[in-house]
């Protein structure tokens, strides 16, 4: 380590001559002053990169002069030294933002850990977390030539995820460009999977937890009279997203169990999210509630009617006794007014809240450029969900929650992915409008694109009319027409779309805690 400035102040500077040795054959450079007034003057002419502070001097302690040096340089890391281990020193220091904390007598070795610790930790960090993804690296690969259940499915995108976040921090483009190419070989590999199995999780064959069982199989085996029961059900959240904003959940919530479940298609909020609440795939809620729901082509919004699902679904699991109520938030304003009135829902045994944040963020990447400038990739939009919820009202909602003693469940309906690549779909006037997903008749395609049900009614969908047919899109296509296809191309690539077939659309989390 080279050019580094330290400044030691201590009233028994020359006691520590052994100690500026030891730094100095280490190609640190130390100026040392004997009181707190003589460093603060140092401070005005030159610039350090780390001081270390006696607490106890005679004259300005060495808690004011650590409240100065923070006043003026605060950012500025600075290691207290002391001999005392009164509680109320440290919380002082802590208070102030002290850079790390030693006891007296200190060796030079502890000294040197501090260093690296405050002044190479981000190198350090980096290039073990680049080892250590250099030796995972082989084992993904291999992972990916034989995984082959939805399970391993499950585990594999976990561990992407995992070192995604690792990776984001460390100043190594080449490994995350390594590991981007990781993430689209397995999506690759995942759309062959699901184009192969996905049909036959409706023919008895073991299958995973998808949006139509999640409601019975996950939801209803939290709720008791004995605890109120929150459900958060954040529209359009993925995996790494929720990863990213978790540890702001961790004063107040601890985690009892995390697990991914899986979306069914098209991952699309009017399909996924009306089947969570129903307990019903399209097709049987067609059937049973043709009056609730409504197909890619019919008139009006298509999410109107959650709440009747729902209230259907328990009645229909015997659970009609259970007092209930769903919020849905679609703005600012509502959202702060059910923080308004939380206490009131203190006596439910479920509170369902549907928050529709992060699919506003997506839709409004794709139609405003400032947003697409602030969530330009996975990073930024990562960062964006996560400066989202610590100011929004439903981490406020959380925070009563807590007090009130909810158990918490937070899960999604779908997730999301930044589409970069198009495919050319054709279709008739009739055709649905998504990207990721299109239903009508006579489509043409490129085969290799999507995976297909000729016959809706295989996988549980409903045929708008005899000849309908859905095509979704894989890995991270999207599909443009030939009319002004560059323009059209042009607009939506690298924009956030969902309802086709991705790790990101349809492993998605389903998460419980506990109050702390």
């Amino acid at each position: 380590m080279n050019n580094i400035n330290i400044l030691w102040i201590d009233d028994e500077i020359d006691l520590l001559k052994p100690h500026i040795l030891f730094l100095e054959q280490r190609n640190y450079k130390v100026t040392t002053c004997k009181s707190g007034t003589e460093a603060l003057e140092v401070l005005e002419d030159h610039t350090f990169d780390i001081v270390f502070l006696d607490e106890n001097m005679p004259g300005l302690t060495g808690l004011e002069t650590l409240n100065d040096i923070k006043a003026n340089h605060d950012t500025l890391p600075v290691v207290m030294i002391t001999k005392s281990e009164e509680e109320y020193i440290m919380e002082e220091a802590i208070g102030n933002k002290i850079a790390d904390y030693l006891i007296k007598p200190v060796n030079p070795n502890q000294i040197l850990l501090s260093l690296k610790k405050n002044l190479d930790h981000s190198r350090l960090v980096s290039e073990k977390t680049t080892s250590n993804y250099q030796q995972e690296f082989r084992k993904i690969a291999m992972d990916l030539t034989m995984v082959n259940s939805y399970e391993d499915w499950v585990t594999l995108y976990q561990k992407l995820i995992y070192w995604e976040l690792q990776l984001e921090g460390i100043e190594d483009v080449g490994m995350f460009e390594i590991l981007e190419s990781q993430k689209t070989e397995a999506n690759i590999q995942f759309g062959k999977f699901i184009d192969k199995h996905y049909p036959t999780w409706f023919n008895g064959d073991s299958a995973p937890i998808m949006s139509h069982t999640l409601f019975k199989e996950k939801v209803v085996p939290q709720i008791s009279n004995e605890q109120p029961t929150l459900l958060v059900v954040v529209d359009n959240l993925r995996y790494d997203q929720w990863k990213a904003f978790e540890p702001v959940l961790s004063p107040y919530y601890k985690k009892e169990e995390e697990t991914a479940y899986y979306s069914i298609l098209p991952s699309a909020t009017q399909y996924a999210r009306n089947a969570i609440f129903s307990g019903l795939m399209p097709a049987d809620m067609e059937k049973l509630h043709p009056d609730l729901w409504k197909n890619d082509t019919d008139e009006g919004g298509k999410n109107l009617y959650e709440d009747q699902f729902l209230e259907a679904q328990l009645k229909r699991l015997g659970l009609s006794h259970l007092k209930y109520e769903y919020h849905k938030i679609t703005n600012l304003k509502t959202g702060k007014k059910l923080v308004d009135n939380f206490k009131s829902l203190k006596n439910n045994d479920l509170t369902v809240v549907v928050y529709n944040f992060v699919d506003m963020l997506s839709h409004a990447k794709t139609e405003m450029d400032v947003v697409k400038e602030l969530a330009a990739n996975d990073k930024a939009y990562r960062s964006l969900t996560v400066s989202w919820f610590k100011n929004s009202p439903l981490l406020e909602m959380i925070q009563q929650a807590q007090q009130l003693g909810f158990k918490l469940i937070i899960t999604t309906d779908h997730g999301t992915i930044n589409v970069k690549n198009p495919s050319k779909v054709i279709g008739d006037k009739n055709t649905s409008l998504n990207l990721r997903y299109k239903t009508g008749r006579s489509l043409t395609f490129d085969d290799k694109d999507v995976l297909e049900a000729k016959n809706p009614k295989t996988i549980h969908l409903p045929a708008i009319n005899m000849s309908s047919s859905f095509i979704f899109a894989k890995s991270d296509l999207f599909f443009a027409y030939p009319n002004n296809y560059n323009h059209y191309v042009s607009y939506y690539r690298n924009t956030y779309q969902h309802g086709g077939v991705s790790l990101e659309e349809m492993i998605i989390p389903f998460i419980t805690m506990q109050p702390k």
